[in-house]
């Protein structure tokens, strides 16, 4: 019996203000995101994705007797605005998970780099984002997706000794070297790490083919889509479908049909007898293990190249990185609240991501996500968020607010969320 996983990642990034050299060292406290445009993306994708999806899915649910079954990672910063701005949004999600059917993944709470730049900076985050899920959900996560599915061998080795038992990662050819994506692996260098990974084609086609009039199947129907999945029994112990929840509404708009599609998907799906819906953890306890997944580089399951160079692929990007988490322990240092969550929002790889520099195909997705005109624009305004806080650690430390050394680096207690 093959089962179809859904797995939606949800997230919105603190987009930067405008800030010019003048404002760098201008004083007052820091200032450095936009808070009217955050609010109405937020507000625009509560309305066309966020909370219709939700309502869709709390239905489909219901009308099938918990059969359907679906998972979701929440990031911090995606918790902090919607508590904010759409608490609607975040209610939906509890009554989500009170249905029994829907499982919460843990991940880096910021949705950062940190498992590349700094393994501490890494726990903490991940400490963080698990108490937040656990108090908001009513139960811990035991399952790990990395930001935009980001994954290695060390990766896997951290991750299990903070006590997970699997990891989802891109179902990455380089990587699976000819085996299927649909059966479930341990990690490399892990005593029993499980591993779940993407089925790129059929995801894909979901989330990025499904109103294209080019392609050859359009249009893309649930009955079409469900024999897909059919045809894959006996080839594949789990279908794994891995998606921005935002595909639904937001990046495929409600008028290419894709709700309705989403409506129909289950009932097609379980006409099949042989086809099943299950969670992550449920897959992880459940499969029999088919071999290890060994990726001693980085992967991730972004561009055509599913690597780390969606982020770091030039050097606007890899300086930025590098001077931001340059910034941690003078950050730290100062003892100022306001600047060291500021300094944590600011690690989100949505900053890096605006500044990367391919064209073609790749270079249209991050286009299209960018809230700047161009990469050199992204990279200018965050160097100017940078330097801002430089001249502040400087002023903080030579004010003598600093009396004595700072303490030794303990994981952030999870911050109340305002309701």
């Amino acid at each position: 019996m093959t089962a179809v996983c859904l797995y939606f990642q949800v997230h919105q990034p603190y987009r930067l203000r405008p800030m010019s050299i003048f404002d760098v060292g201008a004083g007052g406290p820091p200032q450095y995101f936009d808070d009217e445009k955050n609010a109405a993306i937020l507000g625009r994708v509560a309305a066309k994705c966020y909370v219709p999806a939700n309502r869709l899915m709390l239905e489909l649910i219901d009308r099938l007797d918990g059969r359907f079954k679906i998972a979701y990672s929440i990031t911090g910063t995606a918790i902090d605005q919607l508590t904010r701005v759409a608490p609607q949004v975040m209610r939906g999600f509890q009554s989500l998970a009170a249905t029994g059917a829907v499982e919460f993944l843990c991940e880096t709470d910021n949705h950062s780099l940190s498992a590349i730049f700094d393994w501490e900076e890494f726990g903490a985050e991940v400490a963080n984002h698990r108490a937040r899920i656990t108090a908001l959900f009513g139960r811990a996560p035991t399952v790990f997706r990395n930001t935009e599915l980001m994954y290695s061998d060390a990766l896997a080795q951290r991750v299990e000794a903070l006590g997970f038992a699997g990891v989802l990662a891109d179902g990455v050819p380089r990587v699976l070297a000819g085996r299927s994506p649909g059966r479930l692996y341990r990690a490399e260098g892990t005593r029993d790490l499980r591993v779940l990974t993407k089925l790129p084609q059929l995801s894909d086609d979901i989330a990025f083919r499904f109103s294209s009039r080019d392609w050859a199947e359009y249009p893309l129907t649930a009955p079409k889509f469900a024999a897909w999945v059919r045809a894959l029994d006996g080839a594949m112990d789990t279908v794994n479908l891995f998606l921005d929840y935002e595909t639904f509404g937001e990046h495929q708009w409600s008028e290419t049909g894709i709700f309705d599609f989403l409506r129909e998907l289950p009932d097609e799906i379980l006409r099949y007898p042989e086809l099943r819906f299950a969670t992550p953890g449920e897959l992880v306890r459940e499969l029999p293990v088919r071999g290890t997944y060994s990726s001693p580089e980085w992967v991730s399951w972004a561009d055509v190249d599913r690597d780390l160079s969606a982020w770091l692929g030039n050097d606007l990007q890899r300086e930025s990185a590098r001077a931001i988490y340059a910034l941690k322990e003078p950050v730290r240092a100062t003892r100022d609240e306001a600047l060291q969550l500021a300094w944590t929002r600011l690690l989100t790889s949505d900053h890096f991501y605006y500044m990367c520099l391919k064209w073609f195909a790749d270079g249209d997705v991050h286009k299209y996500f960018s809230p700047y005109g161009s990469p050199y624009d992204a990279y200018i305004q965050y160097v100017h968020v940078i330097e801002d806080i430089k001249v502040r650690c400087g002023l903080e430390l030579a004010s003598g607010r600093r009396t004595r050394a700072a303490p030794p680096p303990t994981p952030r207690r999870s911050r109340p969320t305002p309701r």
